[in-house]
């Protein structure tokens, strides 16, 4: 099947998972520039003929949400966050991600649909701990249950290409956002002053801005020789310690309260090791050398636009 480049003004895509984090920024993003969006969720709204319905466990899917669509965007799955990865939570963040792609693939091979483009969410956990060394999308999978589940998660989207759907697997990092995510929870401790660096603070993140992340997304529609692994992420990635010192500064609060591995293992478990003390130092290769421009390349311009502060000219 040939891809052709999406004419926003005439192109029908699917998103699944668009009621939250990332889907909440992209569904408007898109919708703005002239896509026809319509979405696949759990609890759809009967009332919006754009919303559509499914059950991953059952293997029930709305076969209409398929109908007339160009590109598929798949953001589903169980929060990764919301408690300790006890053995029934890593089933449940697992399954959710496995059933829900197996049974969106097995939809999108049915009859004649002819979708052209999946854009399946992973994550940079992929590249489990890297350490020091910046990886990017030629980098293996490592060992940890999070590369674990982007590992199986993947696995079932590229079984797309075997109808001639082009398959992108966009691993996206930290997420800069108010709204949610690492950020949307670290903005009340460091707005009354107790933040601070996690650990040792010299573990490597990799952020990209909401902003930059939506046309990330659209980059990747409009750009068909863009396929396979895709680092959603900015090109300056930050240790831990920086990144806590950017916020504060941003905000105008001290960050000076260290939060020591012991307690975070204590509170999170297994989590703690694979999220907030793991070094994901992770670049984009592919989004630059198919011309992505990054409109936030430096974390500190990032924060100040996603929270609307103005530089002080104190700052410099």
């Amino acid at each position: 099947m040939k891809i052709e480049k999406l004419d926003q003004s005439s192109h029908k895509i699917l998103v699944t998972g668009a009621s939250g984090l990332i889907g909440g920024i992209l569904v408007p993003f898109l919708t703005a520039r002239g896509y026809q969006v319509v979405t696949l969720g759990r609890r759809a709204d009967c009332s919006d003929p754009a919303a559509f319905s499914w059950d991953p466990d059952r293997k029930e899917i709305d076969i209409r949400a398929l109908e007339g669509v160009d590109a598929v965007i798949h953001l589903a799955g169980a929060n990764l966050t919301d408690g300790r990865w006890t053995p029934a939570r890593k089933r449940a963040i697992m399954d959710s991600r496995v059933q829900s792609t197996r049974l969106l693939v097995e939809a999108m091979s049915r009859g004649t649909l002819g979708i052209g483009t999946l854009i399946s969410s992973s994550a940079i956990g992929f590249y489990g701990d890297t350490g020091e060394q910046a990886v990017d999308e030629t980098a293996p999978c490592r060992r940890g249950f999070l590369a674990e589940v982007c590992q199986a998660w993947e696995s079932e989207a590229i079984e797309a290409a075997e109808t001639g759907t082009r398959v992108v697997l966009m691993r996206t990092g930290i997420v800069l956002t108010p709204d949610g995510g690492a950020l949307g929870k670290l903005l009340p401790i460091f707005a009354k002053g107790v933040g601070g660096p996690v650990g040792g603070g010299r573990q490597w993140m990799s952020w990209i801005s909401a902003d930059d992340l939506a046309a990330v997304f659209l980059h990747t529609l409009d750009n068909p020789d863009l396929t396979g692994p895709c680092n959603g992420v900015a090109p300056e990635p930050v240790r831990n310690a920086d990144f806590t010192r950017t916020l504060a500064k941003v905000l105008g609060r001290p960050a000076v309260v260290r939060v020591p591995k012991l307690a975070l293992r204590i509170l999170l478990g297994q989590m703690a090791d694979e999220t907030v003390l793991a070094s994901c130092r992770v670049v984009p290769r592919e989004l630059e050398r198919t011309g992505f421009r990054f409109r936030h390349r430096n974390l500190e311009e990032a924060l100040r636009h996603v929270l609307s502060r103005q530089r002080c000219e104190q700052d410099g």
